[in-house]
């Protein structure tokens, strides 16, 4: 990094961007919640609270620290803004700070990372309110064995007011999930299960939204929305997304190589290399900026495609026929270097920065968090969640019944009534090893499918929708009835056949 750009990249101070990971507390209950208007709009709004919201972000720096060998600035001095009704789309190849813009706007970078610059909403040094905003993860994160109508009738009844009624939270579950076009898939699992396909890729995706979408939040990121999914399928989801920009919200998402079709349904384009801004501005215009700049898209070819042949560099040494066909022949770091300094002297980029210094000095509305589930709601539903999925799931407790089950038969053949002689002592001592380290370390069977209950616990946490002693209570109560079983049934079979003490306080020491 040259001395110019050292200069510039300076730690979090008192001008630190206020955006910080979403803290909920509990207000006045939200009136009027339920949406009855087909799309989703003026009515829908009001469970989020009216108008929109306008982001900004100027000069800002994410660096990140590579411990002796310096900082490693990772978005270098980018400059755009967002505003409602539009789908404002960052692209560019792999490692150009995509995902870190997008973390950075909604104030999820990591500790590991510093930030400097500006970011405002609405003109204003605010955080992100809860309900106000909302963070679809580039990975579906979902509980498996629920139908997606069970996993989004539970999300509504975590996110949305206790004030109200279950009926109302149906309606706006239901709702919800027609707007995304899943009322065919309503009834099916999301992960399958033994004979069940499962949903597909296009469909988890579009339940990922339905869950974030709820509390009809007026700011909402996506981080590649259309990762791992066909044409057909990215374009279904992207027009969604579309649909919801244009009820008035303020969507920025970041996303790979779109096709053609979904290239179009972006309003505005914040194209991205090495950290720096090669274009912002509508994303019908990327093209001609391309070609006044000498580098014009091929007839009948994807413009994404085109954009991210000419300013990905990764590939120079490898194909000598990309950097010839694409830049004609000059090298990739400087075409890059051509179309960011072209950018920086032109009337876009003086556009930008008006837009910019116009919305920071209107100071509009302050993001007010909403009110969510209390905490017994959220603990009585996070119970039936969870012991309905540990029910489904074959894996979480049923196959270790039956491994212990199957423990407990042997133990019981092998050691069938061991009597009461001074013999029995050292065979009574082996039953109890054998239980307490077979028993023992097959619990771990369990392990994988609470691995997966904790990234899902993560990604709600984090998006605000409950608390980690909600989730702890719940987790605890919804295992005890199987718990329960897993000492109870193997041990009846392991004690009795043994011939040790028939009592049952000795009996219920042993399950």
């Amino acid at each position: 990094m040259d001395s110019g750009n050292d200069s510039r990249i300076r730690q979090c101070d008192s001008n630190r961007i206020n955006i910080a990971p979403l803290e909920i507390t509990e207000t006045a209950a939200v009136s009027e919640p339920k949406d009855k208007r087909s799309g989703g709009g003026a009515e829908a709004a009001k469970v989020g609270g009216g108008g929109g919201v306008f982001l900004t972000w100027e000069d800002l720096w994410v660096t990140v620290s590579l411990g002796r060998e310096g900082n490693k600035a990772i978005l270098k001095g980018l400059t755009g803004y967002a505003k409602p009704g539009e789908l404002l789309a960052i692209m560019g190849p792999s490692g150009c700070g995509k995902s870190t813009l997008l973390d950075a706007l909604a104030g999820r970078l990591e500790l590991t990372t510093s930030q400097s610059g500006d970011i405002l909403i609405n003109g204003r040094t605010q955080t992100l309110a809860y309900g106000t905003s909302a963070y679809v993860t580039q990975e579906d994160t979902l509980t498996a064995t629920l139908t997606v109508r069970e996993a989004v009738y539970y999300s509504a009844q975590l996110q949305l007011p206790s004030s109200l009624p279950r009926s109302e939270k149906k309606e706006i579950a239901d709702m919800t999930i027609k707007e995304m076009g899943l009322q065919d898939a309503m009834n099916t699992r999301i992960g399958g299960g033994w004979g069940n396909k499962g949903i597909s890729g296009g469909q988890k995706r579009r339940v990922s939204i339905c869950l974030e979408i709820l509390t009809r939040p007026k700011l909402l990121f996506l981080d590649e929305p259309t990762s791992g999914l066909d044409s057909a399928a990215s374009y279904y989801v992207m027009s969604k997304i579309g649909r919801l920009a244009r009820e008035n919200r303020t969507v920025v998402a970041s996303i790979h190589q779109p096709c053609t079709e979904v290239f179009s349904l972006f309003t505005s384009l914040c194209l991205l290399s090495s950290g720096r801004v090669v274009y912002f501005g509508p994303a019908s215009a990327a093209i001609q900026f391309f070609e006044t700049n000498g580098f014009p898209c091929p007839t009948l070819q994807n413009p994404s495609d085109h954009f991210l042949k000419t300013i990905n560099k990764d590939f120079d040494n490898d194909d000598e026929d990309i950097e010839q066909g694409c830049a004609r022949g000059i090298p990739t770091e400087e075409v890059i270097n051509i179309l960011v300094n072209s950018y920086k002297s032109s009337h876009r980029f003086r556009e930008v920065q008006t837009q910019v210094a116009e919305i920071s000095n209107q100071e509009g509305e302050v993001l007010k968090k909403i009110s969510r589930a209390d905490f017994f709601t959220q603990s009585i539903v996070l119970t039936r969640r969870s012991f309905l999925n540990m029910f489904r799931d074959l894996g979480y407790y049923w196959l270790r019944v039956g491994i212990y089950v199957a423990l407990a038969v042997g133990l019981g053949y092998m050691y069938n009534d061991v009597e009461n002689s001074n013999n029995s002592i050292q065979a009574r001592c082996s039953v109890l090893v054998f239980t307490a380290t077979f028993f023992t370390f097959m619990a771990i069977g369990g392990f994988p499918s609470f691995v997966e209950d904790m990234k899902v616990f993560n990604k709600e946490n984090l998006n605000g929708h409950y608390g980690c002693g909600a989730f702890a209570i719940a987790n605890t109560l919804s295992s005890l009835p199987y718990l329960f079983l897993v000492s109870l049934i193997p041990g009846m079979i392991a004690y009795f056949p043994v011939g040790l003490q028939r009592e049952f306080g000795h009996f219920a020491y042993f399950a």
